[in-house]
Parts: structure tokens; C-alpha cells; sequence
């Protein structure tokens, strides 16, 4: 996820894994905290609004 000062627009660099804002205005980004187990998996910091793109198997 990320929350950005200006738009919304973002643009991967060369590296192919730096993202930025097309507008280069702060942002900042941040990934969710996991738990793995034999059983499967949580998902500490999910919020009640939050997606989950791709469940795992």
C-alpha cells in the first residue's frame, strides 16, 4: 500500500522494484505483517477494509 502527498499515479524505476509518484511528491509504503504456520497463514496488520489481491493456496 501507499499514501502519497500529491496523485496517485505512481511509475516503477529501472531497478524494477523503487516506486515512486509520477508527480515525485512524498509518499510512504508499507506491507502487511504475516504469520506462516503449518495450517495456513494470518495476516496481523489487515484491516476491516483492506483486499487481499490473491489468496494463498
Amino acid at each position: 500500500s501507499m499514501i502519497n502527498q500529491g496523485r496517485a499515479e505512481t511509475k516503477i524505476l529501472g531497478d524494477g522494484w523503487t516506486a515512486i509518484t509520477k508527480d515525485r511528491k512524498l509518499s510512504a509504503q508499507w506491507e502487511h505483517t504475516l504469520l506462516v504456520t503449518a495450517d495456513g497463514y494470518e495476516i496481523f496488520t489487515l484491516r476491516s477494509d483492506d483486499t487481499i489481491a490473491q489468496k494463498a493456496p
